[in-house]
């Protein structure tokens, strides 16, 4: 077994697995982020009509 030509391949491998994990941590953020503004729409949606009339007398 030739350990000089397997140590290019190993940290090859070890790129793309971290190259893995920095896409997939995005990739979680993004859908975090994204769940925190839906999750604020439907809180709004609760009282619809809240803030959509004004009453004045003068």
């Amino acid at each position: 077994m030739d350990l000089t030509a397997l140590s290019p391949s190993l940290s090859q491998t070890n790129l793309m697995t971290q190259v893995s994990a920095s896409i997939l941590k995005m990739s979680m953020d993004t859908v975090e982020q994204s769940m925190e503004g839906m999750t604020k729409m439907m809180e709004a949606s609760v009282n619809p009509n809240l803030g959509g009339n004004i009453d004045i007398s003068i």
